[in-house]
């Protein structure tokens, strides 16, 4: 007896309609950007209005002796202000088909178009945040403003600066770098700063975070912490998967979220269970990891014996600036070819970058950031 089998076109398929997009993670800055004054990030619609570029201005306190029963007429304090400049440009991006390969398409592709480019918007934006952590402060508008590619991030890449414009920037914020351990390995010389971490030594601990905010403290102009609703005083310290890594091997540290920190019934909500922010001594230790795949080409082999080093960024109120002159918006292709093409896009205009100040010995500081740099390896 003949056992009839299917031939292979006849055989069934069928075509899943709901497609998967790739992962594309939250931006763990998120909480901390707001339009407010106590805002880690601020985030600004000055520009909305029309225009380039817009000034913030910033004022340092005074610092004068008091005079007693002196003149006072004629001994009054000058206020030390500074206008920090910041340019916006344009990001965009689309897709485009037509209605063959619509015709053609069993899982309706082209309808996920919207949300992918939201994504995409959602993710370059996070990257950015990133990029200006990683630049060298200027008062030049950045260098591809208005070119096909555009440049949204205020200041000066690391890998594109200089090393005299690394130099410049590292001895101008003496009071807010720390490398590694010590003090005594700063070194108004960039690279040879860096040179002196290494894998041993050098590694982010419950120690080095306690001297980050202690010289972050000692700062002038000062970085003023972020107060929560209860009128605590917290930094943000931002960093990488390989130094926060580092950080929560501390024994230190592990034993203040065993012994310390609320026992929580279930697993959700117990620190050592779950990845999320570790707190110690009035920091939030926030993990971005984007911070080690963004990690600057420079700091791949910076240590001793070309180990990788990462950066840790300590923030306090008005670390950086988002310049919004359009948020994004969706866009539709003009050129239709008698209805036949369809393209959907999406646009935005804003500036990224570090808010900083000009001393009245002319150096460009950092306004809210205190940056420090330790030994990262990757896992073996």
């Amino acid at each position: 007896m003949a056992l009839t089998t299917i031939q292979v076109n006849n055989k069934l398929i069928r075509f899943r309609k709901e497609i998967y997009r790739e992962f594309i993670r939250e931006n763990m800055f998120a909480p901390y950007m707001g339009t407010g004054l106590t805002a880690i990030i601020r985030v600004l619609s000055d520009l909305k209005a029309g225009g380039e570029q817009v000034n913030v201005p910033l004022v340092a306190r005074l610092q004068a002796v008091a005079i007693a029963n002196g003149t006072l007429a004629g001994n009054e304090e000058a206020i030390d202000n500074y206008g920090c400049r910041f340019w916006i440009d344009w990001a965009r991006n689309a897709v485009r088909t037509n209605k063959q390969e619509i015709h053609r398409d069993s899982a309706d592709l082209f309808d996920y178009a919207r949300p992918l480019l939201a994504d995409w918007g959602k993710e370059l934006l996070k990257n950015e945040i990133v990029d200006a952590f990683n630049s060298v402060t200027s008062e030049s508008a950045p260098p591809n403003l208005g070119t096909a590619n555009g440049q949204r991030v205020n200041g000066v890449s690391i890998d594109s600066a200089t090393a005299g414009q690394r130099n410049t920037w590292v001895t101008d914020n003496q009071d807010r770098v720390l490398f590694g351990a010590s003090v005594s390995n700063y070194s108004t010389t960039f690279a040879t700063a860096l040179a002196t971490l290494d894998t041993v030594n050098d590694k982010l601990d419950s120690t080095k975070l306690k001297l980050m905010k202690r010289l972050a403290m000692r700062t002038n102009p000062r970085i003023r912490p972020f107060k929560t609703n209860d009128g605590y005083d917290f930094y943000i310290a931002f960093c990488g998967p390989n130094a926060f890594r580092d950080f929560a091997n501390d024994s230190v540290v592990i034993n203040a979220n065993q012994y310390a920190r609320p026992r929580e019934r279930g697993y959700e909500k117990n620190p050592l269970f779950n990845d999320g922010d570790l707190l110690l001594d009035g920091v939030i230790i926030r993990q971005v990891p984007e911070m080690d795949t963004r990690n600057p080409t420079l700091y791949t082999t910076a240590g001793t014996g070309s180990t990788k080093v990462a950066p840790v960024f300590l923030c306090g109120q008005g670390a950086q600036a988002l310049f919004y002159g359009q948020m994004p918006r969706p866009t539709t292709l003009d050129n239709t070819d008698y209805q036949f093409l369809r393209g959907v896009g999406i646009e935005m205009a804003y500036g990224i970058g570090k808010l900083f100040k000009k001393t009245v010995g002319g150096n460009l500081k950092d306004w809210g950031v205190f940056t420090g740099f330790f030994s990262a390896a990757d896992d073996a």
